[in-house]
């Protein structure tokens, strides 16, 4: 058979309605705390009624991707839900060395982190110890994109990288005609950010990203010898962390976890 006759016949494919759905649920009960919800509350984060989300969780339980919880109509995501990504294989250096040393750091960096590379002039969350940390106050971050212009760990990357790519970054969202491009074609703005950034070490946001505007955060690169290869945050609310305690204490831990994620990863990616 032609590729023609192949590209014509997929496209007489309909939507499957019930798998869209099924798909829906499981990443709405994926973004609530601890991945555990009710009926009604999954419905209405749906926008389906209260009939068919049941029929839904009932069929991914016989399926063994959900279980029913200690109270009437709840439920919560099984570990069968993390094999379907285990196909899937970004970068491999994420899994092996990024992972584990950021779930190490917990205990030192207390407040969760988020590790991000650059895509398209947004900074996406690659690994986080949201799920990890006692004190976070957010869930299901990896995947996320973050703008680079209004966040630390956007800031952190957009420093730390040479003159070509940051160029090309800002080049990107200079095109767009939101709040973003604004921001990207101040170019005032973007130099005094980036020399405040190189001059103290690590960029910070202290609630400029609206999306976020009652958390602050800090960040700092992450190189892979000579290579840039992400940029590393710690979020914690605005005044919850003392400059005295930021300087002597979470900065310098967070860059510890960042040489150790860069030294790790370059051994990896070279061997």
């Amino acid at each position: 058979m032609s590729s023609t006759a192949i590209d014509r016949d997929e496209g007489v494919y309909k939507e499957v309605r019930g798998l869209s759905r099924g798909l829906a649920v499981l990443k709405a009960l994926n973004r609530l705390p601890g991945g555990i919800g009710n009926t009604t509350e999954l419905a209405r984060l749906c926008d389906l009624d209260r009939t068919t989300t049941k029929r839904l969780l009932e069929t991914l339980r016989a399926q063994g991707f959900v279980r029913q919880g200690e109270k009437d109509g709840q439920y919560y995501l099984t570990f069968e839900v993390r094999r379907l990504s285990e196909g899937f294989e970004d970068e491999a250096w994420v899994a092996r060395i990024a992972s584990p040393a950021m779930q190490a750091a917990v205990r030192e960096l207390v407040w969760p982190c988020d590790l991000g590379t650059a895509e398209a002039g947004f900074m996406v969350v690659r690994e986080s110890t949201h799920r990890w940390s006692a004190l976070s106050q957010h869930r299901a971050m990896i995947g996320e994109k973050l703008p680079m212009l209004e966040t630390a760990i956007g800031r952190a990357y957009l420093a730390a990288a040479d003159e070509a790519e940051r160029e090309a970054l800002l080049e990107l969202l200079r095109r767009r005609t939101d709040r973003l491009g604004e921001l990207a074609r101040d170019t005032a703005f973007v130099q005094r950010l980036i020399d405040q950034t190189l001059q103290r070490g690590y960029a910070i946001n202290e609630g400029e990203w609206l999306q976020q505007s009652n958390f602050a955060a800090v960040a700092v690169a992450v190189h892979a010898g000579s290579r840039l290869l992400a940029a590393l945050n710690l979020v914690f609310p605005k005044a919850a962390v003392s400059e005295r305690d930021l300087q002597q204490r979470f900065v310098p831990a967070l860059q510890r976890l960042a040489d150790a994620v860069g030294r790790g990863s370059r051994a990896w990616i070279e061997s």
